[in-house]
């Protein structure tokens, strides 16, 4: 090893001088970026489909910040995360286990603590498949990736009957962890019934779920996003500043740099970046609209996905939200500060969403219970639960 960490602190004194060239350079992006008005920057975010990087679109401004509203008297923040155990190959039969975790905590005047634990095992061709209903023939296997998409609307489902039970005269955020934008369906991973299963069956109705229940009190959804590495805003300036017609765009620029000047200025940045620069604890950045061509494509105007940036006081995070919270003044006020006071109450993250993942985590010891429940319980109904020799190899040494 002593070779390896020779390289190794070669590499990080590089990082370490090129550091200082590079907060200049940022320095520079953002005095640039301050110089154009806000109708500039929503005119040329407008419509970048044509771009060879992914920009969001500018709402409020290009940059800015905007500070914390004022705390509340009462009100809830219910979370919801999960886990599962793969369809798994090796064994004689097909199945997969889903455990949802979650929490309900109410504050104020008459604070309260509820944690749960939801497992559940899908075990029917419903639950393991999806099916093409314009060919007969034609399904998916949920497994791998798709699962993992299956999983993200069922917490959802699940948050959103948990905040159908919670009080009805106190406001409620919804939280989940990661992103409301279903990405691995972006491009062509996957076939279109695919994603009509997932976003039109699955998400949307979910989500116009608390729509409507946001109609009757004050409800909002948000997504946290920890320490993220997404270049949308960044990009927005880059876009904002460029004087280019689209043709040299394409052939000069991808999603992370630009040979053309000034478009070079925002190279190899982070929107991280930039907010770590430009926000005091607790202030978040303007509210953008992604212009991911799932939501863009698949989802329904009202739950198209916006976003803001706030400095959760450790890191910088990223906070989704449904249109239906983010053009609303109120449940916008409302996930902000919910937001906000739950990083400050966590150390810098969601205590909601630490305390479902808790709830939820499934750890390497319960796989092999799992895997060990399974198999006896087989056996106790006279089937075989042999394995392939692949596995039986990797789960017993011989040397």
């Amino acid at each position: 090893m002593g070779q390896t960490v020779l390289q190794l602190d070669q590499f990080t004194q590089s990082v370490r001088g090129a550091s200082q060239a590079r907060e200049e350079r940022l320095t520079a992006l953002i005095n640039s970026a301050s110089g154009i008005d806000p109708d500039t920057a929503a005119e040329k975010t407008s419509d970048t489909k044509q771009r060879p990087y992914l920009a969001a679109e500018v709402e409020e401004s290009l940059l800015g910040a905007y500070p914390p509203p004022p705390p509340l008297k009462d009100w809830i923040v219910a979370a919801v995360d999960g886990s599962h155990i793969d369809v798994d190959r090796h064994l004689p039969v097909a199945c997969y286990l889903l455990n949802f975790g979650g929490c309900v905590l109410t504050y104020g005047s008459n604070p309260d603590a509820a944690l749960f634990s939801e497992p559940h095992l899908a075990t029917t061709q419903e639950e393991l498949y999806i099916s093409d209903p314009a060919n007969s023939t034609g399904e998916e296997m949920i497994s791998g990736g798709l699962l993992g998409l299956v999983r993200t609307v069922k917490e959802l489902e699940t948050l959103a009957n948990t905040i159908e039970q919670c009080h009805p005269d106190l406001p409620v955020l919804g939280l989940v962890d990661g992103s409301l934008v279903m990405w691995p369906l972006s491009g062509q991973a996957y076939r279109p019934y695919i994603t009509d299963a997932i976003v039109g069956d699955g998400l949307l109705p979910v989500m116009n779920r608390l729509e409507k229940l946001a109609e009757t009190r004050p409800v909002a959804l948000a997504a946290y996003v920890s320490f993220p590495r997404s270049t949308e805003a960044v990009n927005a300036v880059r876009c904002s500043l460029c004087p280019h017609d689209v043709t040299v765009c394409t052939q000069s620029c991808n999603n992370r740099r630009s040979t053309q000047r000034p478009c070079n200025g925002a190279n190899e940045f982070l929107d991280r970046d930039l907010f770590q620069r430009l926000l005091e604890p607790g202030w978040r950045s303007p509210v953008y609209k992604t212009n991911s061509s799932v939501s863009r494509e698949s989802y329904n105007e009202a739950n198209k996905v916006y976003f803001f940036y706030i400095n959760a006081g450790e890191e910088i995070g990223r906070v989704e939200l449904p249109k239906w919270v983010a053009k609303n003044e109120t449940l916008l006020s409302l996930a902000h500060g919910l937001v906000w006071d739950q990083c400050q109450r966590g150390q810098g993250y969601p205590v909601a969403i630490s305390e479902s993942h808790e709830q939820a985590v499934v750890s390497a010891g319960d796989r092999r219970v799992f895997r060990r429940m399974l198999a006896d319980s087989l056996e106790r109904q006279g089937i075989s639960a042999a394995t392939s020799q692949k596995d039986r190899s990797k789960r017993s040494p011989w040397v």
